[in-house]
C-alpha cells in the first residue's frame, strides 16, 4: 500500500543520511567520526554531540562537522568513486544537479540522475597509465645507454684533452726554443742598425751645428753696420723685426737685453747671444722676400742637407756591415764561427707561424674540451648527448630552436631575423628533481620590456623533440621537450595499488 511505500522511502533517506556521515569523508579523516560520541573538529576549535555532524548546519570554522552537506562555504566533500580516483569537491557543489563525483555520491538527495563512471574512467587511466609505463620502461633502458655511452665519452674527452695539453705544451716549448734561437741570430743585425743609426743622427747634428755657425757668421757681417768687428746697440736698431714684443717701438734697452745687456759684442761673444737674434733677424739679402706661411708642426720636415751621405735612408745598413752578413752566409756551416743567416731564420718562422696556428688551434680545442667535461650532465652524465645537438619545433608561424646547454632561439617562418629567446643558464627544477627543468636567460630585450627568457620542462619519452612552445607571461617562454634522460623507473613513477583502494 501507499502507506507501506511512503514508510520505506523515510527509512531509505534516515539510512543514506546516516551512510553518508561515513562516507563523505576520506579513509584517513573517518577515524574521527564515530558515531554515538561526541565529535570534535578537526581544527580542534569546539566538540559537539554527533547528532549535528551533517544535519546541514555549520557549527566548525573549518567546516568539518558537514562533509556531507553544503552548509559550510569552506567545506570538502570526499568522492569515493571506487574504480577510478578517489577526490575532493568543495562542499558547495553537494545536492546541486549536477554530478561531479564518478560514483554519484555528491548527489544523494539531489534527485539527479547520474550514472556511475568510475569503472569506465578508472579502466582508460589504466590503459594511459599502462602506455606511460611502458614508454618509462623504453625510457629508462635507453637512459641506461645514455649513461654508458656518457661514462665511455667522458673518458674519451679527458684522454682526449690529455693528449692535446701535451701537444700544446710541445709546440710551445718548441716555439719558445724557436723564438729564442731567431732573437739571437738577429741581434748582431739589431746592434749593427743601431749603431748605424747613431752615427747617422749624430752626423745630422753636425751638419745641423755647421750650418748654424756658418749662418751665424754671415749674420754677424750683416749687422756690423761700420765694420769694426763689433755688432752695438745701434747697429741692432736698424732692424726693427728684432722688436723682443713687437709693438712698433724698438728701443736701446731692448736692443741692449738682446745683447745679453751690454752696448756691443764681438763675434765670440755673438755666439752666446745668436739664440736670441737668429729666430727674428730678416737677412738683408731676403728684405724683400714675404715670409713664408708657417708650417703645422707636424708636417715640418728635416731640409736635406747638400752632403752625399744624407742620400741614405734610415733603414740602410752600411756596406761594410752588409758585406759581413754575406761572408757569414757562405761560412762553412761546420766552422766554429758559424752564424743562422736572419733570412734563413725568417724563412724558418714561415714554416714556424703555421705551427702557431696551430698551436692557436689547439688551445681552442683544449678550451673546448674543459668546458664539456666541466657541465652538470646530470647524476649519470644522461644529458650530455644533448650537448652540441639543436631541436626545432615549426609552429604556423615561428620555427623554435633549441640548442640544449647553449641557446634557444625564435625565426619567423616566411622570413625575417632571429631572435634570441635566452642563452644557457642552470638546471631549475625542484630539489629533488631538479633535472626537470632548464633555465635559458638573457635573451634579447623585449620592447619596454624585460630580456626573453626560456623554462624548458623536460618529460619522459622514448625519443628527444621538442613538443610545444608557449608564452605564459610576457617575453617568459615554456617550452616541452622529451628525453629518455629524465626516465625514472618504472615502478618508482606509480604508487602501490592498495594506496588507491577505498571502501
Amino acid at each position: 500500500s501507499w502507506q507501506f511505500l511512503l514508510i520505506l522511502f523515510v527509512f531509505l533517506k534516515k539510512a543514506v543520511m546516516a551512510l553518508t556521515r561515513f562516507f563523505c569523508s576520506s579513509l584517513q579523516e573517518r577515524q574521527f567520526y564515530e558515531e554515538g560520541k561526541p565529535f570534535t573538529c578537526l581544527d580542534g576549535s569546539r566538540t559537539i554531540p554527533f547528532d549535528r555532524v551533517n544535519d546541514d548546519y555549520c557549527d566548525c570554522e573549518d567546516g568539518s562537522d558537514e562533509p556531507g552537506t553544503a552548509a559550510c562555504p569552506n567545506g570538502s566533500f570526499h568522492c569515493t568513486n571506487a574504480g577510478f580516483r578517489p577526490a575532493f569537491i568543495p562542499s558547495s557543489r553537494i545536492n546541486d544537479g549536477i554530478c561531479d563525483c564518478c560514483d554519484t555520491t555528491d548527489e544523494y538527495n539531489s534527485g539527479a540522475a547520474c550514472q556511475n563512471t568510475c569503472r569506465e574512467l578508472g579502466s582508460k587511466e589504466r590503459e594511459i597509465m599502462k602506455e606511460m609505463a611502458e614508454i618509462a620502461k623504453e625510457g629508462f633502458l635507453l637512459k641506461q645507454q645514455l649513461i654508458q655511452e656518457a661514462k665511455s665519452g667522458l673518458e674519451e674527452k679527458k684522454a682526449k684533452l690529455a693528449e692535446v695539453q701535451v701537444s700544446k705544451k710541445d709546440l710551445e716549448d718548441k716555439l719558445e726554443a724557436l723564438r729564442t734561437v731567431k732573437e739571437t741570430a738577429e741581434q748582431p743585425e739589431k746592434e749593427a742598425k743601431e749603431r748605424h743609426l747613431k752615427a747617422w743622427e749624430d752626423e745630422k747634428a753636425a751638419i745641423r751645428l755647421e750650418k748654424d755657425k756658418a749662418k751665424m757668421a754671415e749674420v754677424f757681417l750683416e749687422l756690423d753696420d761700420d765694420a769694426d768687428g763689433f755688432v752695438s746697440v745701434a747697429d741692432l736698431l736698424t732692424h726693427s723685426e728684432l722688436d723682443p714684443d713687437s709693438d712698433g717701438s724698438f728701443t736701446e734697452a731692448e736692443a741692449q737685453g738682446l745683447l745679453g745687456g751690454v752696448d756691443k759684442v764681438d763675434t765670440a761673444a755673438f755666439e752666446s747671444v745668436w739664440n736670441n737674434i737668429k729666430e727674428k733677424y730678416v737677412s738683408e739679402s731676403n728684405a724683400d722676400i714675404p715670409a713664408p706661411v708657417e708650417t703645422p708642426q707636424e708636417e715640418t720636415r728635416e731640409p736635406v742637407p747638400e752632403n752625399d751621405s744624407e742620400q741614405y735612408p734610415e733603414e740602410d745598413i752600411p756596406e761594410e756591415e752588409e758585406d759581413d752578413d754575406e761572408e757569414d752566409e757562405d761560412e762553412d756551416p761546420d766552422d766554429g764561427d758559424y752564424k743562422v743567416s736572419p733570412v734563413r731564420i725568417s724563412i724558418r718562422f714561415m714554416k714556424d707561424d703555421h705551427e702557431f696556428l696551430f698551436n692557436l688551434d689547439l688551445h681552442f680545442v683544449c678550451r673546448n674540451l674543459e668546458k664539456e667535461i666541466s657541465f652538470d650532465f646530470g647524476p649519470g652524465a644522461e644529458f650530455a648527448y644533448l650537448y652540441g645537438q639543436c631541436y626545432e619545433l615549426s609552429t604556423s608561424e615561428y620555427i623554435y630552436r633549441l640548442c640544449p646547454f647553449n641557446r634557444v632561439s625564435q625565426k619567423p617562418k616566411y622570413g625575417g631575423s632571429e631572435t634570441n629567446l635566452g642563452s644557457w643558464g642552470k638546471w631549475t627544477g625542484p630539489e629533488d628533481n631538479v633535472y626537470s627543468l632548464m633555465k635559458y636567460e638573457h635573451g634579447t630585450g623585449c620592447w619596454q620590456g624585460p630580456n626573453r627568457s626560456t623554462t624548458v620542462k623536460l618529460t619522459c619519452g622514448k625519443e628527444t623533440v621538442v613538443l610545444s612552445t608557449s608564452e605564459p607571461s610576457r617575453c617568459e617562454y615554456l617550452m616541452e621537450f622529451t628525453t629518455p634522460a629524465v626516465c625514472q623507473e618504472p615502478q618508482s613513477l606509480y604508487p602501490d595499488a592498495h594506496d588507491h583502494t577505498e571502501l
